[in-house]
């Protein structure tokens, strides 16, 4: 593997997941310089790996997969028979982390639950992703993202209008979210044990992940008893902070948060000086009381012209702004490109695919290309014979 991270050098993750979170957590583990050994059952392994074929798109890759798994080691047991439980325990003795996103039952009726770990491993951390926690009536609810994460927790509902049904979010964005936090705890509890000695376990969950991450509004309504809906364009109050259109059907952002100071900018970019004069719109409290006007006024002034000629407006004026980008719009964004957003995974063949980075960058150490993501079992013979484990005992 060339351009090699290597703050993780030395570590070892033992990794019993599936889907996306626990993963996602793994991957960024693995692209940080972790050997991180992939727990898969032998045949289909992760499910995730035919999450298109699943949904009934035939047998396609799976982009996704070989984002959260790349770099890592595919270790087939079969942890139902005595020889897979074996290996395991072989293997969780080798570990510095042991990670898993499994239903807590499920980990249960294996041995392999946090408490069953950390009692046969006082020294692993066991760092353990669910959907709803691990205590209360619920906790034994599968928690996909769309589930735990945006429902549950009020999110798909708080960023649309409360008439208007919840909005239907792309998958993966809350296991990411979950699979980040894992691993902020996870290092947390690594570093504590490099003076102690000891491991601990370390929980995360979509449910707790997803109400931190809309902590701001959870708190207002914590505090005053009421939360003010999200509004349509058209007559949301904060007109400086809002998405408009250009002339040739390009969205962007204002991001006028000093609505006063940046209301000049603002005027002198769009050449409106009849707008700071007309009395409904001279201060913010004076915008937001008359928010629909406002917007209607920019709206038919950003149609008069393509988004290029307002880029370069804003820009002369210091207007904060953000080009509303589409996906495609993003793969040719030279800054999204310039900040190390993408990396090389190779095809295994001598080649390389293009692929989302993982969000961090070491100093002098920028990854740039990674190993492939695994094949089911494809380490297991190399692994287990440096634990000097006897394989045949796998049959």
């Amino acid at each position: 593997m060339s351009d090699t991270v290597t703050v993780l050098d030395g570590v070892r993750v033992v990794e019993l997941t599936m889907w996306i979170a626990g993963p996602s957590a793994g991957g960024l583990m693995a692209d940080w310089g972790a050997d991180v050994i992939k727990i898969e059952a032998p045949g289909a392994g992760d499910p995730q790996r035919n999450i298109l074929g699943a949904l009934g798109y035939g047998d396609l890759p799976v982009p996704g997969f070989a984002m959260d798994n790349r770099g890592k080691r595919s270790v087939a047991l079969d942890l139902a028979t005595d020889a897979g439980k074996e290996a395991m325990e072989a293997l969780l003795a080798s570990a510095d982390i042991f990670l898993t996103n499994m239903r807590p039952r499920s980990l249960e009726t294996l041995g392999l639950s946090p408490q069953q770990v950390h009692e046969r491993h006082p020294s692993v951390i066991v760092s353990t992703i669910s959907g709803y926690g691990l205590e209360g009536p619920e906790a034994w609810r599968p928690g996909y993202d769309i589930g735990a994460f945006w429902a549950r927790t009020g999110i798909a509902r708080d960023i649309v209008p409360r008439a208007e049904a919840p909005i239907g979010v792309r998958g993966g964005l809350g296991d990411h979210f979950t699979g980040m936090t894992a691993v902020a705890g996870t290092m947390a509890a690594l570093y504590e044990r490099a003076s102690s000695g000891k491991g601990r376990i370390v929980e995360s969950s979509l449910l707790r992940t997803g109400v931190w991450a809309i902590g701001h509004q959870v708190v207002v309504q914590q505090t005053f008893g009421k939360l003010q809906s999200a509004r349509p364009r058209e007559t949301t109050p904060t007109p400086m902070i809002n998405c408009y259109a250009a002339g040739d059907g390009k969205w962007f952002w204002l991001i006028g948060l000093e609505a006063d100071r940046h209301f000049p900018g603002l005027i002198a970019a769009m050449e409106r000086p009849d707008l700071a004069a007309d009395e409904r719109f001279v201060t913010a409290a004076d915008r937001k009381t008359n928010a629909e006007a406002f917007i209607s006024a920019l709206d038919d002034t950003f149609a008069s012209q393509p988004m290029a000629h307002w880029a370069a407006r804003f820009d002369e004026h210091d207007v904060w702004w953000a080009p509303a980008n589409s996906i495609a719009e993003v793969l040719e964004d030279p800054q999204i490109e310039a900040s190390g957003a993408f990396v090389q995974i190779e095809d295994g063949e001598g080649g390389s695919y293009d692929s989302v980075n993982s969000p961090v960058t070491f100093t002098d150490e920028p990854l740039r290309t990674t190993a492939k993501s695994p094949a089911v079992g494809e380490h297991t013979d190399q692994v287990l014979s440096e634990l000097g484990f006897d394989v045949s005992k796998l049959g």
